[in-house]
């Protein structure tokens, strides 16, 4: 058990700047306390402790503002950072090394018995006031946006934003990136990765702006080779990005 927290203090010192010593740690952050918890509340679970369970899970929500079913299973090495506000349903799996900021749910969606929570697997980081619903898998090293409402599965590697969610590739993601570098604009730096209508447009028009210019600049290089390309063909002004820019800002 000891061994465990002391894990988790490292793990916080780690991944939170603000974390200026163990000590501060050890007395000052709720996720911590609210783990410590759990632990104690789910080997009484498992024992068959019931009511037990619940009761020390209901003091660790009073105490810290997170709630955690003693019936979960959490893995090591998670942060549970700020707090306040997450639920953690009975059925949900939390793998190790995951982040979950303030105001996540990990809840279902069905009033049937069996498994009805979310399981997620290792290193995968929930952004705050995220809603992760159901009894699917998100993937390792996956990433949920803030306010994103999840229904379904996450691939491991890929990002989910939006209500409902959508699932961003990271090789999407990728491509997304050098489109936006090779017209010398790009909509991620007013709302990167965000569910705005705006920027949905925005990523589509360019990326098939991008792929009109390139297969255009193709033809024209083509048509030079042979001799048979006139004056306008040729884009001189070539793509105005910083209008573009002024325009969305």
């Amino acid at each position: 058990m000891f061994t465990r927290l002391s894990e988790d203090i490292a793990t916080i010192r780690d991944r939170d700047p603000a974390a200026r010593s163990s000590f501060e740690v050890l007395t000052c952050y709720p996720g911590l306390h609210a783990l410590f918890l759990h632990r104690i509340a789910h080997r009484c679970w498992q024992r068959g402790w019931l009511w037990l369970g619940r009761w020390l899970s209901h003091w660790g929500r009073f105490l810290t503002g997170i709630e955690i079913h003693p019936g979960a299973t959490i893995g090591k090495r998670v942060f549970i950072d700020h707090g306040l506000g997450v639920v953690i349903g009975e059925t949900a799996e939390v793998g190790d090394d995951c982040t979950i900021y303030q105001g996540v749910t990990l809840g279902g969606t069905s009033l049937n018995g069996g498994k009805r929570h979310p399981t997620l697997h290792r290193g995968v980081v929930v952004g705050a006031g995220a809603k992760v619903l159901g009894p699917f898998v998100v993937g390792e090293n996956a990433r949920v946006g803030s306010n994103a409402v999840v229904v379904r599965e996450v691939p491991p590697g890929a990002t989910a934003v939006g209500i409902p969610a959508r699932i961003i590739s990271e090789g999407a993601a990728q491509q997304h990136e050098q489109n936006a570098a090779r017209l010398g604009f790009s909509a991620y730096a007013v709302t990167r990765d965000a569910d705005d209508p705006l920027s949905i447009a925005l990523h589509g028009l360019i990326d098939h702006t991008a792929e009109l210019t390139q297969k255009v600049e193709k033809m024209a290089a083509a048509l030079d080779a042979l001799g048979a390309c006139p004056d306008d063909c040729r884009d001189e002004a070539g793509f105005d990005a910083k209008r573009l820019s002024e325009m969305v800002d």
